[in-house]
């Protein structure tokens, strides 16, 4: 009895150990998530000044819609799946979004624990990056991003590009797919003011903000699937705490009904002694 006594205290030990682990990578999660969507108010007025810059550069009657597509474009994916574990289905959605047939070679993967789920596919991307744990490092894999995917259209391995990504809606995860390359310019804001003085090659000059802007929306996707990959995680583990909390009720339970059953043990030896002594 006394052996079951220090092992069922022991599980209690354990779980409560586990649930305070559980407990601190759920709070690191909604820290970092905050954060993210904190700076995608930023990303947003950043790309938005690009986008105005480039706007007034072009003429009024000349905007072309950069989502005119052929049928022979090699289109290239840009997909954030996760960096790291617990995070549930978080990168096996990402990927289900692909759907069949997807070509590796036009295929450009952000993140290390996705990577794994694409590996056990047999899909091997032609170019990966693993996922900054922390938002300070999004601009410098916005920055590779950006080299790697001009490298690749000035190559001809891809004429398009589209980017795939997680957002979090109501509380729940959404895959969403963007065009990002070639930029839309039907979506640049109207433009009512004269075209500004320049001293650049206008070409030059709108080539150099398209970048600037391509990165911007490089760096929107990659906050928002870093956001979502910490919800993802924070949804994961308040499950795993809930089922911690209901482990620890039940082992806390039968410490209670096993001491329990040792005191009556010990009251039952201990009146039976008294009657063995009597009877003498």
């Amino acid at each position: 009895m006394t052996e079951r006594l220090a092992d069922i205290s022991a599980r209690i030990d354990g779980i409560r150990q586990l649930g305070a682990v559980v407990n601190a990578m759920k709070g690191i999660a909604a820290a970092r998530a905050h954060v993210a969507r904190g700076q995608l108010a930023a990303v947003d007025s950043y790309a938005g000044t690009i986008a105005a810059a480039m706007a007034r550069l072009l003429p009024k009657d000349g905007v072309t819609d950069g989502n005119n597509t052929q049928g022979n474009d090699k289109t290239g994916l840009l997909v954030f799946c996760a960096e790291q574990g617990f995070a549930g289905a978080f990168s096996e959605r990402v990927l289900d979004g692909l759907g069949a047939g997807i070509d590796p070679a036009s295929l450009f993967l952000i993140g290390t624990r996705g990577l794994s789920v694409a590996a056990a596919r047999g899909v091997t991307p032609r170019w990966t990056a693993a996922l900054p744990s922390h938002t300070p490092g999004i601009p410098k894999l916005a920055d590779r991003i950006t080299t790697t995917i001009f490298d690749a259209v000035g190559h001809g391995r891809i004429d398009r590009l589209d980017v795939i990504f997680t957002g979090w809606t109501s509380g729940r995860p959404t895959v969403r797919r963007q065009r990002l390359f070639p930029i839309d310019l039907a979506d640049l804001p109207p433009v009512t003011a004269e075209p500004p003085l320049i001293q650049l090659p206008k070409d030059a000059l709108l080539a150099s903000l398209g970048q600037d802007y391509f990165n911007a929306q490089v760096c929107k996707a990659a906050l928002h699937a870093f956001a979502a990959e910490n919800e993802a995680r924070m949804e994961a583990m308040t499950s795993a705490g809930s089922q911690i909390a209901r482990e620890l009720e039940e082992f806390e339970a039968t410490l209670r009904r096993v001491r329990q059953e040792a005191i009556t043990a010990e009251i039952i030896e201990l009146g039976t002694g008294a009657v063995a002594v009597r009877a003498r």
